[in-house]
This record gives C-alpha cells, structure tokens and sequence, in this order.
C-alpha cells in the first residue's frame, strides 16, 4: 500500500512564504519522480514543478524563481519539500503531491494553502 501524506498548508499574507512537505510510504523503497500540482479556486489541477528521481526540477512557468523543490534524504527516500516564497493571493489553492508508478497513479489528500491580500 503506497500512501503519499502532505503538509506544511496554512494561511500566509502576501510576500510570505510557507514550505509544504511530501511523505511517500509503503511498498515503494527506490526513488521515484514526484510532482507538486496544485487546485485554484476556478481552474482544474495544473503541475507546479517535478523533481526527479536524482533530484532535477522543472518548474511551471507561473512558479519559476519563487518556488523551490528539493527532495529530502535525510527523511525518507521519497520525500520532497516545496519552499514557496513571494506568495500571492493567486497562489491560493490545495496543492497535492503526486506519484506515477508503472500503471499507478498515486495522490496525496492535498495541503491548503492561504494567501491573504
């Protein structure tokens, strides 16, 4: 069973920053890629950034230079952290971490994230 549990959302004015966190346990031991997404308020899911699984990031366009994703050794081999800095009002939305395994498509619950004008 493969479960991927997020955290760090919360409610952050504008300019803040806030650093989400990605848990992937269960049967998958090798590191994988592993993707931010995020659901605003309005729009269907889009992908944030993906870290691969030697630790290469490709950002969204809409996230690049304010973002920051890094996988952490030190807490698992699957597990990576999202700094964001420099929020926005249009940040605001539930941001999951995302695993693709073979034919598995796996999901975290989603974190919020809050950001106040």
């Amino acid at each position: 069973q493969v479960q991927l549990v997020e955290s760090g959302g919360g409610l952050v004015q504008a300019g803040g920053s806030l650093k989400l966190s990605c848990k992937v346990t269960g049967s998958i031991t090798s590191p994988k890629p592993l993707s931010w997404y995020r659901q605003v308020p309005g729009k269907h899911r889009e992908l944030v950034v993906r870290i691969a699984s030697d630790g290469e990031t490709n950002y969204a366009d809409f996230v690049r230079g304010r973002f920051t994703a890094s996988r952490d050794r030190t807490k698992g081999t699957n597990t990576v952290n999202l700094q964001m800095d420099s929020l926005q009002p249009e940040d605001t939305g539930l941001y999951y971490c995302n695993l693709v395994h073979g034919s598995q498509d796996y999901w975290g619950q989603g974190t919020q994230v809050t950001v106040s004008s």
